[in-house]
């Protein structure tokens, strides 16, 4: 049986001529060094929120916890030191992640947007199914790959279907981007974000995704969501990347399209995945922000391994 080949709106399955693309910017880069290693203060661990809050911490990457009143999430979980294959090749890490595996609280429902090993981690999905036995969800065509981890129950989505599991109602929605583990497998497996409900809150998860009329849908089609976490990182040089990412200005655009009552910045300083300086993005973020009015409190980054709760939706 032949894989379905899957593709962003607008666009023609199969039509990509990326490798072009890749190999003229693989000649052409001009990257900006990172550190080899970044330390960070430790965080104390999150608890269990409290019923009516909404609680976020930031692992690193595109890894958060939250928690939804009395149910805990966790997006693209990654704790290994590679995004590659095997953990053995791939960009390298540089900061460990926020908090240790053990130190969660509890997870009852794991959110995985897209196959790339920055987001898809193998290791860390079958840690996570034997300590805490959550809920998998992700977009179509990607269960195979957590089958590799023994997660055999993924509930697999298209854009715009929904699903409850655990006390959570999880609805996949679109993202412009592309999903390859290896050389032969382009666009074999969807990729998206998803907007999760639970306990009075609405929480949107981009994924990796390049701006698109997909946060008008969103807020059109769900609703306003009261926490966006979106990427702001691995978008240099814009020539190449903006097909792909976001850089910070795009996320300014959609945490307004969205009409979000907080953003948070994620996708930024742990995996070399670009050419922009490791603290590009946050000193883009402090521009974008300012040039749009928007004031700090509603769209920030966190600290890895930070947590922060935020105020209900007024009643």
């Amino acid at each position: 049986m032949v894989e379905p080949l899957f593709a962003n709106e607008g666009e023609i399955p199969g039509a990509s001529g990326r490798r072009v693309r890749v190999w003229r910017w693989l000649f052409r880069r001009k990257r900006i060094p990172w550190p080899r290693w970044r330390e960070h203060a430790p965080a104390p661990p999150p608890g269990r929120a409290a019923p009516g809050t909404l609680g976020v911490t930031f692992i690193g990457h595109a890894t958060f916890l939250v928690q939804l009143g009395d149910v805990a999430v966790l997006t693209d979980p990654v704790w290994s030191s590679r995004a590659g294959p095997f953990g053995l090749v791939g960009p390298k890490r540089v900061c460990a992640p926020g908090q240790p595996l053990p130190a969660l609280p509890g997870v009852d429902l794991v959110l995985v947007s897209h196959c790339h090993y920055d987001h898809l981690d193998l290791r860390t999905l079958g840690r996570l199914r034997r300590r805490f036995a959550p809920a998998f969800v992700s977009c179509l065509g990607n269960g195979r790959h957590l089958a590799r981890a023994a997660v055999r129950d993924t509930v697999e989505l298209g854009w715009w279907q929904s699903a409850e599991l655990r006390g959570v109602r999880v609805t996949c929605v679109p993202a412009r981007h592309f999903s390859a583990r290896t050389p032969w497998d382009r666009n074999r497996a969807l990729w998206g974000g998803f907007v999760v409900e639970a306990g009075g809150f609405r929480v949107f998860f981009a994924g990796d995704t390049a701006w698109g009329g997909h946060f008008a849908a969103v807020r059109e089609r769900i609703g306003a969501p009261d926490l966006a976490l979106l990427p702001i990182g691995a978008c240099e040089p814009r020539w190449f990347m903006a097909r792909h990412h976001m850089n910070a200005e795009e996320a300014v655009r959609a945490h307004r399209e969205l009409g979000a009552r907080f953003s948070v910045g994620m996708h930024f300083g742990c995996f070399p995945l670009a050419d922009e300086a490791i603290d590009a993005p946050l000193e883009s973020l402090v521009t974008a922000r300012a040039a749009a009015g928007i004031a700090a409190t509603h769209f920030f980054t966190l600290g890895v391994g930070e947590s922060a709760e935020l105020s209900p939706p007024p009643a």
